[in-house]
């Protein structure tokens, strides 16, 4: 039986409760929340008559935007190896059931892939990440893990690494993503990198998959993570040029052809100016960019005060804290799980994240995923002034949410 998204189920069950009047601080779901930019809206507006079905992979003039956005970033591409969905969601899921094989997961990893894994009928074969960040295997642990993969009858064909990393918040160090890279070649796999989060990067920049095995690497992204339009569901993928890529995007096609026909047409419009990098837009996730730093930073202090072991968040809005030195104490109050951890946040301290075992992770261990950009305020105008402030931490509405997550903490922890 196929099971409810545990991102989008915790974001329903905490805005329901806030509906009822409840006060909940909600770091359980991976919204970007943040406003939509006048000039943006006004490209949705206009293209709003745009009611045809439209080709299947994105009009000429989506493709030929993605295709210079990748190219400004260093990745020479055609219009020809790029394809428009609704939402990169759609295409990973396109991606795992075209591509042959079994899926190599980093563990943790976003709670989608191996359900989408199991939606098409393939084996999850799950390796941890390094102590330095998410997103890839270790690759030290990788060639065993496709030893004993293959001895226990499962046929491993797809690696998926997220650069940067969500649920971690850090970015994989260039020389894992190498490695994992030439042990993917070395066996045969293709690589889904999943980049959604690569605008968002707190300092510089994030590095590819397509920079060690450019021939085999499929990339995802999308707007809903830079530019906050989670709801307008815009994602795009990369394909290799070359005999492979090519084979692939006709497969990806037959695929989207059956399950979507076409990203909506007023979204490719809207896509099309975003991608060609105006001033405006690149400004706006600048000023993105820098208050999901600064909020991040904040929230990463508060749980490493508490006790937590964290990896410091380089990228997006999420960290990824170890509750493990304070066992003891979360022991005596009955809390030995992840789930049991997140539970008492939330019913006793009205803190809401989401267990780390939603991501593969053990469920014996104390971690949980922190999503930290709902914190930017409940309206527009609050979100708007968060975004445009030099000191957001000031601000009441974050500076109460940082005081509640302080002192929620703090209880949860104290010895008695």
């Amino acid at each position: 039986m196929t099971m409810h998204s545990a991102t989008l189920a915790i974001d329903e069950t905490l805005r329901a409760r806030r509906s009822a009047g409840e006060k909940v601080l909600h770091l359980g779901f991976g919204e970007a929340g943040l406003p939509v930019p006048d000039s943006v809206a006004q490209v949705l507006s206009a293209a709003a008559g745009r009611n045809g079905y439209g080709a299947v992979v994105g009009s000429r003039e989506a493709r030929e935007a993605a295709a210079g956005w990748f190219g400004r970033r260093g990745v020479e591409t055609e219009a020809e190896q790029v394809l428009f969905a609704p939402g990169s969601k759609a295409l990973l899921f396109a991606l795992l059931a075209v591509l042959p094989g079994d899926v190599v997961l980093p563990c943790p990893a976003w709670v989608s892939y191996a359900a989408q894994t199991a939606l098409v009928g393939k084996k999850t074969i799950s390796v941890p990440v390094p102590a330095e960040a998410g997103g890839v295997p270790d690759p030290e642990l990788l060639e065993r893990a496709l030893a004993d993969a293959r001895a226990a009858g499962a046929d491993p064909g797809v690696l998926v690494v997220t650069v940067p990393d969500n649920p971690t918040g850090t970015i994989a160090r260039e020389e894992h993503l190498r490695a994992v890279c030439e042990i993917a070649e070395r066996h045969g796999l293709a690589v889904v990198c999943d980049e959604i989060y690569a605008e968002v990067c707190h300092f510089g920049k994030a590095p590819s998959a397509l920079g060690y095995l450019p021939e085999r690497t499929v990339v995802t992204s999308g707007l809903s993570k830079s530019m906050a339009l989670g709801g307008w569901r815009i994602g795009f993928a990369r394909v290799p040029s070359g005999p492979w890529g090519e084979r692939l995007m006709g497969e990806l096609v037959g695929v989207a052809s059956e399950v979507w026909s076409s990203l909506a047409a007023p979204m490719q419009a809207a896509a099309a100016y975003i991608l060609q990098d105006p001033p405006e837009v690149l400004a706006h996730i600048d000023a993105a960019r820098g208050l999901h730093a600064t909020v991040a930073a904040a929230v990463y202090e508060r749980f490493t005060a508490a006790g937590a072991v964290c990896c410091r968040p380089e990228a997006g809005f999420y960290l990824y804290p170890d509750f493990e030195p304070v066992r003891p104490v979360l022991a005596g109050r009955g809390i030995d799980t992840g789930a049991g951890l997140a539970a008492a946040l939330l019913e006793e301290h009205g803190v809401g994240v989401l267990a780390g075992e939603a991501f593969g992770d053990a469920v014996g261990g104390l971690r949980a995923r922190v999503a930290t950009s709902l914190l930017y305020g409940e309206s527009e105008a609050e979100r708007w002034e968060a975004l445009r402030s030099d000191d957001p931490l000031r601000l009441p509405w974050i500076a109460a949410s940082l005081e509640h997550l302080r002192g929620a903490l703090a209880a949860l922890t104290a010895r008695g």
